[in-house]
């Protein structure tokens, strides 16, 4: 048996099995995801987009992309084109199947009038403040509107006038006639369609009312033949008025057996981060960040700038698994799957982003020679390159101490260290500015140790990276962390908004020195020995290449913060 046979199945999972197993739906799995073209989606999206599109591939079915354009007051192409460049970069295809919900906008609107035929739904003329006050509590009873109880016909005759666009907006609305005493607050008449005189980014002008989502979304389903409708759970409350509207609307009892059952799971929550498309606008619009791919952001198209991999987000995905309690997920888990993806694909190289000058005295002035290094060690198969030594190199001022504590094992005054794939050299001298600050180290090297190899069997502890300051490149090195400093952006002081709880060190720009390798280079992943994973990002043009920080080698801020 495979592992992934043998690997226990999700509550989900288990019902589709048993689905299949009774027969039901006759053997056909059809799901959807079904986005708001209001923002650009991110990882809690992800998680969804993996389930959903995962489920159909896994069990031979077919998964739809709805967009649920309801409301084109914050509705954008630009989000549509951002969330179908997404999911494919995901890896995910949903090839014929690209939907939307102003394709049902007049299947919609006729069943609106058969509910208000039916006596079930009316038109309010009471202003959203109105509708607002007389809804009640949870423990409260609504009361009902003084629109209640109009005559179906001069329903009917409202509703068409408010289509025709004769009211303006907020003036009147269409809602189900259920129940205002309903401990369901979403069943104390619901409002259906409202009056939005706005341009619909695919139906123009055509219609200025448009139906709430609750209308739309259930609907959409059934029109789809969707067999599995799986939601977060904060839409479980919504279910009872989504089965309202199909009792009331559907009455071929053979279409009724093939309804869907709406299904909950568990959202994806993460720390430090903020995961509202509300609060994510806000950071865009008030320029927080640099726009929705801002590699700080928590968006698929900040991950995919930031360097992340489709494989690694698939993953993370896989591992937070599918819950029905809400819960909330570490940040580190995400940032160990792209570690653990990268580690085995990306390309080594050298560069130093905190440069100190090193010069060899006893290397010939001029001379240059290329040595060898791999590209990386848990693939032979991506071979060697040659990376340029000369007399002056790059080293990290952190690899040097001038009065090392004890177990320091890099360069110190006096001591020797190897350098990587090169030759042992041994501390001389330390030059200084006016301002006592080390600007660069005089050196010796020992021609017989080329390639790091000992000659005489003497233990060298310490291994630098380095790079040729003759050959380097100089480049733009993004250094990004964490977008919040506090585990909880939302938990503030008064007075405070989740705003005041970002961390302000969040990007840090610097020069460092990159070796020639990467000129020619086409790849866009690449771990700096010993520094991290960057990447290389080709949105910003000029003279010096720019590489974002992905991730950090290893963890460090769980021990940061709790000091």
């Amino acid at each position: 048996m495979s592992s992934e046979e043998n690997k226990s199945l999700n509550f989900i999972e288990a019902m589709i099995e048993e689905d299949l197993k009774s027969g039901k739906h006759n053997g056909r799995i059809q799901t959807r995801f079904p986005p708001e073209p209001n923002g650009y989606l991110h990882i809690g999206h992800a998680k969804s987009i993996c389930l959903n599109f995962g489920l159909a591939k896994k069990y031979n079915g077919k998964c739809n992309l709805r967009f649920d354009d309801t409301n084109p007051v914050k509705e954008d192409v630009e989000y549509v084109d951002s969330i179908k460049e997404d999911i494919r970069w995901l890896g995910f295809e949903w090839e014929d199947r690209e939907y939307f919900a102003s394709d049902y906008f007049d299947q919609l609107y006729e069943w609106a009038k058969l509910l208000v035929k039916k006596g079930l739904a009316y038109v309010d003329e009471s202003s959203a403040d109105e509708v607002a006050a007389t809804r009640g509590t949870p423990t409260v009873p609504g009361k009902e509107s003084p629109f209640r109880n109009r005559p179906v016909e001069e329903n009917l005759d409202l509703l068409e006038r408010m289509k025709s666009g004769e009211f303006p907006d907020g003036s009147r609305v269409l809602r189900a006639k259920i129940d205002m005493a309903s401990p369901n607050m979403h069943m104390r008449d619901p409002v259906m369609y409202r009056i939005k005189h706005a341009h619909h980014h695919r139906t123009g002008n055509k219609w200025c009312i448009y139906p709430m989502y609750d209308f739309a979304h259930g609907q959409s389903d059934f029109i789809e033949g969707i067999t599995h409708s799986l939601c977060t759970l904060e839409f479980e409350v919504h279910r009872p008025l989504y089965d309202w509207f199909l009792d009331n609307i559907i009455e071929d009892s053979d279409v009724n057996a093939k309804r869907t059952h709406q299904t909950e799971f568990a959202r994806l929550n993460m720390n430090y981060t903020v995961m509202s498309k509300r609060l994510l606008l806000q950071l865009v619009k008030e320029n927080h960040v640099d726009g929705w791919d801002d590699p700080r952001m928590p968006t698929i198209s900040g991950l995919r700038r930031r360097g992340y991999t489709p494989e690694s987000v698939r993953n993370f995905a896989e591992r937070v698994g599918v819950a029905k309690r809400e819960n909330t997920i570490d940040v580190g888990l995400l940032e160990h799957c792209v570690r653990e993806d990268l580690n085995k694909s990306s390309q080594r190289i050298m560069g130093v982003i905190n440069p100190l000058k090193v010069t060899i005295e006893n290397y010939p002035e001029g001379k240059s020679e290329d040595l060898d290094a791999v590209n990386n060690p848990e693939d032979e198969n991506m071979g060697t390159r040659k990376v340029p030594f000369s007399r002056n190199l790059f080293i990290e001022q952190d690899d040097f101490m001038e009065e090392p504590p004890k177990k320091f094992f890099r360069l110190a005054p006096g001591s020797e260290v190897r350098l990587r794939y090169a030759y042992f050299i041994t501390c001389k001298k330390v030059v200084k500015n006016e301002n006592g600050e080390v600007v660069e180290l005089i050196c010796t090297y020992d021609p017989e140790s080329k390639g790091g190899n000992s000659p005489d069997g003497r233990k060298v502890k310490g291994t630098l990276h380095w790079v040729s300051a003759e050959h380097a490149v100089e480049s733009e090195i993004r250094l990004y962390d964490r977008l919040f400093e506090k585990e909880n952006p939302y938990d503030t002081k008064e007075g405070e908004t989740f705003l005041d709880n970002m961390n302000k060190d969040s990007l840090k720009i610097v020069t460092g020195y990159i070796e020639p390798f990467i000129k020619d280079a086409t790849m866009n992943h690449y771990q700096f020995e010993r520094l991290g994973y960057f990447y290389r990002d080709r949105k910003i043009t000029g003279e010096k290449p720019v590489f974002n920080r992905t991730a950090t080698l290893r963890d460090s801020w769980a021990k940061i913060a709790k000091q």
